[in-house]
This record gives structure tokens, C-alpha cells and sequence, in this order.
């Protein structure tokens, strides 16, 4: 079982550094104590600074989808008009909820593969308007995972508020926030929903939430029933340092600890190394002779699709990679069987990539194809090399070394250095 995932390359669940994995095994504490009342005092404000916001940050204890659901469910009425802009099965996914709680959805949809376009939502608002329906919330999907785009956030956020000033925006930015450059503030966002076991380093369990006083104000005249996922019982509860209802203790300790790793290492150097390992993913798998399936101008830096070769059966040779230690994911929705898509985010190094590609090339020999052994490296470690400009060193040593690393930092303590029993040492 270890060897078959000894190169995790999916686009979440992620593989977790040391540290992490360590922080999964210290003893509990009493959710309702000062223990977990300290590591929320840490968590909130460093999510606050990478998410770039002072708007307030919830955990909540549950899937992304969970946090797309809560979003939906604490901002909009059955019967209000939305538009939903979507170029894949996740931004499909958001709409589908919203229209699930009653919500009059308008799907602007782009062809997958492809990023929205700015002029393109501003006229769609425009349509919604004259119709006499004006959208209430806009649905954006920052890092569309099933196809491997990532939106230009910013700048469709920025049509939003030109063409229906008063529509919120809601952003699910599950796999892309944490891995690429990201400014909930910058940008007017006034919900943004990521999840643990993405760019995080985290195991599956929960999700985050960034929420706007414009949203906050929403919530009072939004009426779709809520219970779990009522946002003002989490707000209310975070003032005392705690959650409504029991959290994942352990997923929050590993929380806790990857946020100091993260901010030792630096976001800008965590983008320069998910720039250098979305650049090297591609341009190997081009040299193998892979079609990618994004628009070059939006690929992804956390996870990139491409298209199944007509002449290659997807199910024994993904098999066959399975049985060398490389885990791919496959196509999801309409593209399921027609694209293979390699995760290339959170605790991921240009070396990771390079031995992931390493197993292609002697995968795809062995099925007969003709392979240049050793090109995909080396053009993956070029492509690295000029998206880094030059900062290899941040693509191929990030700080996640050490189990204690980041307490060394400031960051994390283990709950036992807070007061609780010693056993909660454990792997610390």
C-alpha cells in the first residue's frame, strides 16, 4: 500500500510533510478549552494573511463542497436570481448546489478548457438585468481542477462590481488559493471557500471560509434554511475561540502546523515553486508527446490535464503506473476517460515532478511507444528553471523538512507545550 503511493500526484487529497503527518497523532484536547482556543488565535490571523483579507475566516468542519453548500445556503433566498460562470465540473458543481436550494441560476458556460472572459460575465449581467432579474450573487470558480484553468479572478471580479455593483461574489477557490497568487480584499471578494487537503498540506476536513461584511449583511435577509452550516453560530462561536459543533481536532492541530511551514518557506517563494512545478509537469509531458488539454495563457500551477492518446488504453497503463509507486488522477464528468490530470500542488517539489515523469517515460516504453529516456526531464527542468527566473532554490527545497520545523518558527505549538498531558508529544 505504501509503495503504491509513493508519488501521490493528484490534485487532492495532497501528500503531507512530516511535521504534519506527526501533528495528526498528538493526544486530544478539549475543543471548548484554552488549548484550542490558542491554536484558533494562530490559525485565524494567518489565514487572514493568506488569503490577504481582514474579513473574517471560519472553519468549518467539512468537504469544500461543504463550504460551497455554506456559501449558497447563508447568502441567497430560493427564487434569486444567480449567475453561474463555469468551464468545468467544479464551477457545474457550485451551480448545481445553488440551483438544488431553489436559486433561478443563469449558467454563463465556457468551453472547457478555457477561462472565462471578463466582457463575457459583464454581458451576461447585462442580459440578466434587461430580463428584470439582476443577479444577487455571482459564482466563480478561481482554480477549475477537472480541466486544469485557472480563472483571471481579478479581473472578472472587477467586471461583477462594474456591471451589478450590489451582486456578491462568491469564489471557490479550493484548489488554487494557497499555491498561486491570491487577494481576497484586492480583488472585492465577498466569499471564498478553499479546503484542507489541497494547496494546504493538510488532510481532508475541513473548510475555510473567508466572508465580507457585505455578505455578513446578506446573510440577514437570506432565507434557505440552515442548520450545520449556519455561518453566524461559527462567527459567534469564533469569538470564544471555538466552533458550534465538534471539530476535527487533529485535521486543526495539522492545520495549525502547516500555516507555519508555509510562512517560514514565504508565500512568494510557494508560488515561485508552484509556478517552477506546473511549468516542469508541462513541458515534460509535451516531450512525451501528451496533447495538453488547457489554454496555454490559463494553465494551471496546481494541476494539469491532458488528453488520453487515442492509441493508448488509459486503464491498463494507469494501472501499470500504479504498480511503479505514480498515482495520476482521471478525467472527471464528460471528460472522464478522455484526459489523465497530474496534481502538482502543496508539498511538491520540482524533484517530485521530475520522478513522476521519470516513471512516464519508462511506463510508456514498456507499452512499445518510441521514448527519448531522459528528455521530459530535462525539458521539464528547463521549463522550471525560466518560470522560476532563476529561484530554483524555491522550487526544490521548500521549508518542510523537519518535524519541529515549524514551531521553530513561531508557528504551532504542540498542544502539550500549551498544558496539555504530556502523551500529546506524540511524533512531536
Amino acid at each position: 500500500m505504501a509503495n503504491l503511493q509513493a508519488h501521490l500526484r493528484i490534485p487532492g487529497p495532497t501528500p503531507l510533510p512530516d511535521a504534519v503527518r506527526s501533528a495528526g497523532a498528538w493526544q486530544m484536547v478539549n475543543h471548548r478549552g484554552p488549548e484550542f482556543a490558542a491554536l484558533m488565535g494562530r490559525v485565524g490571523p494567518a489565514l487572514q494573511r493568506a488569503f490577504r483579507t481582514s474579513n473574517d475566516i471560519l472553519l468549518v468542519g467539512a468537504s469544500g463542497t461543504g463550504g460551497l453548500e455554506a456559501a449558497v445556503v447563508n447568502h441567497l433566498s430560493p427564487g434569486d436570481p444567480v449567475l453561474a460562470v463555469t468551464i468545468g465540473a467544479f464551477g457545474d458543481r457550485f451551480a448545481k448546489i445553488a440551483r438544488q436550494y431553489g436559486a433561478d441560476v443563469t449558467t454563463l458556460a465556457v468551453e472547457w478548457g478555457r477561462a472565462a472572459e471578463p466582457a463575457a460575465v459583464a454581458e451576461a449581467i447585462g442580459r440578466m438585468r434587461d430580463e428584470g432579474r439582476p443577479p444577487v450573487a455571482v459564482l466563480l470558480t478561481h482554480n477549475e481542477t477537472s480541466t486544469g484553468v485557472t480563472n483571471p479572478i481579478g479581473s472578472l471580479a472587477a467586471a461583477v462590481r462594474s456591471a451589478a455593483p450590489d451582486a456578491l461574489v462568491l469564489v471557490d477557490a479550493i484548489s488554487g488559493l494557497g499555491a498561486v497568487p491570491f487577494d481576497t480584499d484586492g480583488w472585492g471578494l465577498d466569499v471564498v471557500v478553499t479546503g484542507s487537503q489541497k494547496s494546504w498540506m493538510v488532510p481532508p476536513g475541513l473548510t475555510m471560509l473567508a466572508v465580507s461584511a457585505r455578505a455578513w449583511d446578506a446573510q440577514e435577509q437570506a432565507t434557505i434554511p440552515r442548520f450545520y452550516f449556519d455561518l453566524r453560530a461559527h462567527r459567534e462561536a469564533a469569538t470564544k475561540g471555538s466552533t458550534p459543533w465538534t471539530p476535527p481536532v487533529s485535521v486543526c492541530f495539522q492545520l495549525d502546523v502547516a500555516l507555519g511551514l508555509m510562512e517560514a518557506e514565504g508565500y512568494e517563494s510557494i508560488f515561485a515553486r508552484h509556478a517552477a512545478c506546473g511549468a516542469a509537469t508541462r513541458a515534460g509531458l509535451m516531450a512525451l508527446g501528451f496533447r495538453l488539454f488547457a489554454d496555454p495563457g490559463h494553465a494551471s500551477d496546481t494541476v494539469t490535464a491532458a488528453y488520453v492518446p487515442e492509441d493508448l488504453d488509459w486503464k491498463p497503463f494507469n494501472a501499470d503506473l500504479r504498480r511503479r509507486g505514480l498515482a495520476l488522477a482521471g478525467g472527471q464528468g464528460k471528460l472522464t476517460g478522455t484526459v489523465f490530470r497530474v496534481g502538482h500542488l502543496g508539498y511538491v517539489t520540482l524533484d517530485d515532478i521530475l520522478a513522476a515523469l521519470d516513471i512516464l517515460e519508462e511506463a510508456l516504453e514498456a507499452t512499445g511507444r518510441p521514448v527519448e529516456r531522459g528528455a521530459s526531464l530535462a525539458a521539464g527542468a528547463r521549463a522550471a528553471s525560466e518560470a522560476g527566473r532563476g529561484r530554483i532554490a524555491a522550487a526544490t527545497d521548500p521549508v518542510v523538512a523537519e518535524p519541529g520545523s515549524a514551531r521553530d518558527a513561531g508557528q504551532a505549538a504542540p498542544p502539550a507545550a500549551q498544558g496539555a498531558p504530556d502523551t500529546a508529544r506524540a511524533g512531536a
